[in-house]
């Protein structure tokens, strides 16, 4: 015996059903296209991925692996467009993995007008990123510095201990934190 064929009621409804799949579909992709960002940011800020570096409470304890030490080296960059000076206070630092330590940042605006910027950061090898861990830093906030101001901008980090411990990280001797700043863009206030 012959099947029949579907009827036109049974085809709309699988074409319906089948569209509603697809805008659904669509619609999470849409929904994964907005949380991309954000949930790149975390996965980053976890891993280290791409040198980012760790951020810690300001009461965190950490033991300090006594005997190791290890050398930051500080890089500093402005955008084209940033009319600021920007230098580390010392170009290198020689620390005890796990202790809390200070780096100082200078920062001058060379310009005649108030200038707002952002730092953006990374440290290289980029798998030291997962162990580097700041606790306090100007890079946490845009900074606005008023025409020929000069300031002094802190960095308070250690080196997580466990850094010692990873196999991809036991010939690091050195680890780069490198930051750039760049303008930001003000609203304009109407005349």
């Amino acid at each position: 015996m012959a099947s029949l064929p579907p009827s036109p009621f049974d085809r709309d409804r699988r074409n319906r059903r089948t569209m509603i799949g697809m805008a659904g579909v669509g619609l999470a992709m849409l929904g994964l296209g907005f949380a991309s960002v954000p949930l790149y940011r975390i996965f980053c800020q976890r891993t280290g991925f791409g040198g980012t570096t760790q951020r810690a409470a300001a009461g965190v304890q950490v033991a300090e692996a006594v005997g190791h030490r290890m050398s930051i080296r500080f890089d500093s960059n402005v955008a084209p467009g940033m009319p600021w000076k920007f230098y580390p206070e010392r170009s290198t630092q020689m620390v005890t993995v796990g202790a809390r330590t200070m780096a100082i940042f200078i920062a001058k605006n060379m310009s005649d007008k108030p200038v707002t910027g952002s730092a953006s950061f990374n440290v290289t090898p980029l798998q030291a990123g997962a162990y580097f861990t700041k606790i306090q830093c100007f890079c946490f906030t845009q900074q606005t510095l008023k025409p020929g101001e000069q300031v002094r901008m802190p960095v308070i980090y250690y080196v997580d201990p466990k850094i010692l411990t990873d196999a991809d990280n036991k010939d690091t001797q050195e680890i780069t934190l490198s930051y750039t700043f760049y303008p930001v863009e003000q609203d304009k206030k109407p005349s």
